[in-house]
């Protein structure tokens, strides 16, 4: 479990608000499992590390579109993230899929994405 002054430390680093559903959940259990043991959502501290090398290494600017819009936390165990889109601002949760650097629409918010994902079963829920 995060306390609010690891959110606050948490956003300083990001260098921004990590969105109001995530914040609650991260307060309550800092993170969750899901099947196959996934980071279905990630603990602060991996949240705040896989983000800032998303942002700043230039081997991913060769390699995919930005990732400045988006705040990943959590992922499938295979290489795709999920993640919030934040510029512009909205609850909608995306995949990333890291083969082909799409990034899809896979739920309506945290909420969704978390019955969808812990419901399905498998890693993979998401191509269905």
């Amino acid at each position: 479990m995060s306390n609010a002054s690891d959110l606050v430390a948490a956003e300083r680093r990001l260098t921004r608000t990590l969105p109001a559903e995530l914040r609650r959940l991260l307060l309550e259990s800092n993170g969750v499992i899901g099947h196959a043991h996934v980071g279905t959502v990630w603990p602060i501290d991996q949240i705040i590390e896989t983000n800032l090398l998303f942002w700043s290494d230039q081997t991913f600017t060769q390699l995919y579109m930005p990732f400045d819009a988006l705040l990943f936390f959590g992922d499938n165990g295979g290489g795709d993230q999920y993640a919030f889109v934040q510029k512009p601002e909205r609850p909608d949760i995306f995949v990333w899929e890291h083969e082909s650097d799409s990034r899809r629409w896979v739920a309506n918010n945290l909420q969704d994405y978390l019955g969808r994902s812990l419901r399905a079963g498998g890693d993979n829920w998401y191509q269905l």
